[in-house]
């Protein structure tokens, strides 16, 4: 007996893997050829670079992939460039994602009100996530066994892609460029271009942009060049998606919103998809210059990091959103959702939109949103958004007959807020006295 339990002991010794052979293996595998590499390509100078990089450096099949969320770029040109680059038809892949990008990213996030540092909307933070799922559907579609993007390695969007991508295909190959090669400049990427016969249109050549800049339906976002000094004020002619508040019309706008579980339906009365909602909102807040910010924030590689921001339409969602819940939630169901918001808006914002825990807490945010329902009337004006009203005819709780100043007819006993406050203040009465002794 003794000899079959030491028997077991070294067959269930030789099962288990050494973290020193996890990562021997984990090495082996990076070892192994890339037969095809699912691109996340913009059609850019960097991608261009980086499409013709993966073919030289790893002899692999590539298959692009180009995600219309909104950002108001023509994209058929990706296809032409990509094919010019000798990509075939059938591994080109252009999306419109507009729609899911809203309805499945951009609503469940507003349903929590989330906010990162208490001013960052998250406008690219969320979008990550959808591409990396793309791209993971792409690659098991097409058989390619790995994935690459052009995000450098001082940024978040590495980390948003790749946690994203691993937690869909946990054996995915993820390749960085901008990890291993040397192109570490704007001047050796365009002589890379040249040497290899990469088209490079005449501005992206010249470098005019004093910034980056990325878009999608959400938000712009402007960061790098000038605004690396955080001291630096932007020039007006930046902002793309709002006008200036001291040039929006001297006359406010009033708009009503509809909401039903906690998404906006429609707007002054018409109906509309998720990607039109947050489209005439975007429309009707970048006239009155609305959702504009400038912020230093830490990322989450550890830096901070000066970026400009453009959310119109999402200032405007924010400010109904809890309008509407004012009115529908229970107290304490606000206070917690408020607990947590902090926390839920890290996740997004650190790439941990798959994650176990941010797939738990979605779920305990949409069962609150079951009877936000009701109207929100906003007035838009020179960079604000003042709410004038909220109503829900079957979920308020709010109580004019319990709340009013005026003779409620007992419905609420004043005289029992005396015992109510004497409980309360009970502890800080004992305090008191031990201070006095």
């Amino acid at each position: 007996m003794a000899t079959k339990k030491v028997a077991t002991k070294k067959a269930s010794a030789a099962k288990s893997v050494s973290p020193v052979s996890r990562t021997t293996a984990q090495a082996s595998s990076a070892a192994k050829p890339v037969k095809k590499v699912v691109l996340a390509y913009s059609g850019g100078l960097d991608t261009s670079v980086i499409l013709k990089w993966l073919q030289d450096k790893y002899g692999c099949d590539v298959v692009t992939f180009t995600a219309n969320i909104g950002q108001g770029e023509e994209l058929e040109p990706a296809r032409k460039k990509a094919l010019q680059l000798g990509i075939p038809k059938s591994s080109i892949f252009i999306e419109d994602l507009r729609e899911p990008f809203v309805r499945d990213f951009v609503f469940p996030m507003f349903r929590a009100n989330a906010v990162y540092e208490g001013e960052y909307l998250l406008g690219t933070s969320i979008a990550r996530p959808l591409i990396a799922q793309r791209m993971v559907e792409l690659a098991k579609k097409t058989g390619a066994d790995a994935i690459s993007h052009g995000a450098t390695g001082k940024g978040n969007d590495q980390v948003r892609f790749e946690l994203g991508a691993y937690a869909l295909m946990p054996d995915v190959r993820i390749i960085a460029p901008w990890r291993e090669w040397d192109l570490l400049s704007r001047e050796k990427l365009l002589q890379y271009a040249d040497a290899h016969g990469i088209p490079v249109d005449f501005k992206k050549r010249r470098g005019t942009a004093p910034y980056s800049m990325d878009a999608n339906l959400l938000h712009v976002s402007y960061e790098g060049g000038v605004l690396e000094d955080p001291d630096f004020e932007p020039e007006e002619s930046m902002w793309r998606m709002t006008v200036s508040p001291a040039k929006a019309p001297n006359r406010p706008q009033t708009i009503e919103v509809e909401y039903q579980k906690g998404d906006i339906v429609a707007i002054d009365g018409k109906r509309m998809t998720p990607a039109e909602v947050l489209t005439e909102l975007n429309r009707l807040g970048g006239r009155h210059g609305i959702g504009r910010l400038d912020l230093v924030e830490n990322r989450y590689v550890g830096m901070k990091s000066r970026g400009c921001y453009e959310t119109p339409g999402g200032t405007i969602m924010l400010k109904a959103h809890r309008a509407i819940e004012s009115i529908t939630l229970d107290r304490e169901v606000l206070a917690l959702k408020d607990d947590l918001m902090p926390r839920y808006a890290r996740m997004i914002y650190n790439g941990y939109w798959f994650s176990p825990e941010r797939r738990l807490l979605q779920t305990l945010i949409d069962e609150s949103q079951t009877h936000v329902n009701g109207r929100v009337r906003l007035k838009l004006y020179k960079g604000t958004v003042m709410v004038t009203g909220r109503s829900s005819a079957k979920d308020s709780l709010f109580d004019a007959a319990i709340s009013t100043f005026d003779d409620d007819r007992g419905a609420y006993n004043q005289a029992d807020a005396e015992g109510f406050i004497r409980l309360n203040a009970l502890r800080m009465r004992i305090a008191a006295r031990r201070r006095r002794r």
